[in-house]
């Protein structure tokens, strides 16, 4: 079959098809896609809330903690009610009905069907975290899978004591950094990886022992990429003082001013053959993806911190022993030929237009909230040869009476769930973090926004009143209601005032890291702009006298210096 250009029915943009992508389109029995691979992604996130906790109402009336919203239409139940026996999803079934579009009738079942109030699986003792695979010890850590003792800290796997930080695999006792990978005490620092004690170093690999560092390989003992011998780097750090804020902050700027003046690789990426996107690692045959660890196969692909997944389109989060998957998100642990998903894991296979459908479960069609269930449609259980005779005239159906959304943008078997139908306000959702719009914008689109509403609290200190140095701090900070110095001027979701716990406060004295002046979610949204956009433009190698070209996620009129593959090589020392 031959490429082909198609006009993305959302943006009106124009995209193109290629043969590979007829190929696996075929393999897996569904159309073309109709929205362009932007609009495609940004229509899965907006169905996601990564980070943002909410208390809400579950279908008793308590208030739990949730990752929908207070106002949201959606019915929860707390994570342990929920895979317990004390409820049946199978209550909620239906028959299909030939009058309405299949959209429509899932609607009416999503929003009937209690939730799982948290995607939280396994956890010890982290109470505050969601969309977590056995956490222990978390508060405040999401999207991480087998994390210990740790807090604020988003995208990790397999690492134990990590404070504020964002990516981080195989790593121990790290804070404030970014993309980590098996790192040992590593602080403000972003794209490291087999680096222990360094502190304001970027891309930097196998160091130990580095202060203000950029692209270095293997050295130890380093300052602003200069060597010093074992005792006058001790020194040095004795007298730049890291206790106090003050100085952190001046050294931060200095590092930063330093790091700028080095070149950057066109992507971050490493042990690959290929690849087109960034943040990939021991992937093969990865193009159009964005953070795919140990990926085969895979095209519009992001976030998979645990491999491997393979042989998979435009799969959104989780991957994890998965397969055959499309136009999904948050899809794992052994999943197999899922398609038009959402918070589907466990062993699963064969499913499609499901929600919440986990652990053993298999045949499913348009189902909500199902364990271990076979060939259910709507959450209603057939035999194995109706359930086979009643999907192909569900899909044929959903072609001959598609859903048309407030936008005029036409859905039928092969479409996403609509952006409109989701549960999650797009401000609070994962869409907004990468594709970022205004209220009027979001609304524009069709997508619902959520007001931010006031709320008022108690300040008993000051963050600018925060003692300077980590020695000035005593356990009389943890009755403390702090007010963020930003004071909501920021527009990064200011929360306005935070706390420290003892669990945090341990970890500062530990380390003997100053205490911070601004909440959470400031911290959150600062350490956000290190990382590379899921876009790519195409550049030249800005190395003088090098013709070499590349797609890379490091926009035109960035200030990084930008080399290719081999130009960069030539620059690590």
């Amino acid at each position: 079959m031959e490429q082909e250009v198609k006009t993305c029915q959302n943006c009106k943009k124009d995209f193109v098809i290629e043969p590979d992508d007829f190929v696996f389109y075929e393999k897996i029995k569904v159309p073309a896609p109709t929205f362009c691979p932007d609009c495609r992604t940004q229509r899965r996130f907006a169905w996601r809330n990564e980070w943002r906790l909410f208390r809400k109402k579950d279908i008793h009336g308590k208030e739990i903690f949730s990752n929908y919203h207070e106002d949201s239409p959606v019915k929860v139940l707390d994570t342990a009610e929920w895979y317990s026996d004390s409820w049946d999803p199978m209550q909620y079934g239906r028959d299909y009905d030939f009058s309405r579009p299949f959209f429509e009738q899932f609607k009416d079942l999503f929003y009937q069907v209690p939730l799982m109030s948290r995607s939280l699986t396994n956890p010890v003792r982290s109470d505050y975290c969601m969309n977590a695979t056995d956490p222990k010890d978390c508060y405040l850590t999401f999207a991480a899978s087998f994390v210990e003792n740790s807090a604020y800290s988003i995208w990790g796997a397999n690492s134990k004591d990590i404070f504020d930080c964002y990516m981080f695999i195989e790593s121990e006792l790290c804070y404030d950094s970014v993309n980590l990978v098996k790192c040992y005490k590593v602080l403000y620092s972003v794209d490291c990886e087999d680096c222990n004690d360094i502190i304001f170093s970027k891309n930097c690999t196998g160091c130990n022992n580095c202060f203000g560092c950029i692209n270095l390989k293997s050295k130890a003992y380093h300052i602003f990429n200069q060597a010093y011998s074992k005792e006058e780097y001790i020194q040095k750090l004795k007298e730049f003082n890291l206790s106090s804020r003050k100085n952190i902050e001046e050294m931060r700027n200095k590092a930063i001013s330093f790091w700028i003046k080095f070149p950057n690789k066109f992507m971050h990426g490493r042990h690959n053959a290929n690849v087109l996107g960034d943040y990939i690692k021991d992937s093969k045959n990865a193009q159009y993806c964005w953070r795919v660890i140990n990926g085969e196969n895979v095209k519009y692909c992001h976030n998979f911190s645990i491999g491997p997944a393979k042989d998979s389109y435009d799969h959104s989060g989780f991957g994890e022993g998965s397969e055959l998957i499309y136009e999904s998100v948050i899809v794992g642990i052994g999943a197999y030929n899922i398609s038009f998903s959402s918070q589907c894991y466990s062993t699963i296979s064969n499913l499609s237009y499901c929600y919440y459908c986990v652990q053993n479960s298999s045949s499913l069609f348009g189902c909500v909230s199902l364990r271990n269930k076979q060939y259910c449609i709507l959450n209603k259980q057939y035999t194995k040869e109706e359930y086979e005779t009643l999907v192909p005239k569900i899909i044929q159906h959903m072609n001959d009476m598609p859903y048309v959304d407030k936008n005029g943008c036409i859905y039928k078997y092969g479409e996403f769930f609509p952006a409109e139908m989701s549960p999650i306000a797009y401000n609070q959702s994962f869409a907004n973090d990468f594709f970022p719009f205004t209220k009027e914008e979001a609304e524009h689109h069709g997508f619902i926004w959520q007001d931010a509403k006031n709320k008022k609290f108690n300040v008993t200190k000051l963050g600018s009143e925060l003692p300077d140095d980590a020695k000035n701090v005593d356990d009389n900070i943890l009755k403390e209601v702090i007010s963020c110095v930003h004071a909501g001027a920021c527009n990064h979701e200011c929360a306005g005032v935070f706390k420290i716990t003892n669990q945090e406060l341990q970890f500062y004295k530990k380390l003997n890291i100053p205490l911070p002046q601004i909440c959470q979610n400031c911290r959150h949204y600062a350490r956000f702009a290190w990382r590379n956009p899921i876009k790519l433009w195409h550049r030249h190698c800005m190395k003088e006298g090098c013709t070499n070209e590349f797609e890379t996620s490091y926009a035109p009129d960035r200030p990084e210096i930008v080399y290719c593959e081999a130009c960069y090589q030539q620059e690590i020392v």
